[in-house]
């Protein structure tokens, strides 16, 4: 199998997104270690290993979906990608940047949201490029939650 621009630039959009997440959410750890955090909040490590793999997992999802999907959904999808790309890196600033807790819920509904409407476009074009975003639909369902209570502690 030959190598295709996507092989490339799509691993460095993963790249690109987790790196200007991790910065802003390290920006913000000194504010995080000072709210009331509920009793179920993973530690950090496990948190930043988790988004590890969910990140591997999108990126193969995304690779998979672009060399397999007709050019009319692929644009569709593509924007679908890119706006969840830009709501994924908008909780974090929302929430560890600028310590914006309720507006940071429902942007990390809207993640959600994101999630679930590629996981309907990608449907038809391949089940296990939707399979490999199913546990990231999970975590942001737990995250939307866990924002949530740190909001009610936090009020």
């Amino acid at each position: 199998m030959a190598l295709k621009t996507n092989h490339v630039v799509i691993p460095l959009i993963t790249i690109a997104t987790i790196s200007l997440g991790s910065l802003v959410t390290s920006l913000g750890m000194n504010w995080y270690s000072t709210i009331k955090l509920p009793a179920f909040t993973p530690p950090g490590s496990f948190i930043g290993a988790v988004w590890t793999v969910l990140f591997i997992l999108a990126t193969l999802s995304a690779l998979i979906v672009w060399n397999k999907a007709w050019r009319k959904r692929k644009n569709i999808i593509g924007i679908a990608f890119v706006l969840n790309i830009l709501l994924n890196v908008g909780w974090s600033v929302l929430f560890f940047g600028l310590h914006l807790i309720g507006p940071a819920i429902y942007e990390s509904a809207l993640l959600g949201v994101s999630v679930l409407v590629l996981i309907i476009l990608i449907w038809p074009v391949s089940k296990l490029a939707v399979w490999l975003l199913v546990p990231y639909m999970v975590w942001v369902s737990f995250a939307t939650f866990l924002t949530y209570t740190i909001w009610s502690l936090n009020k």
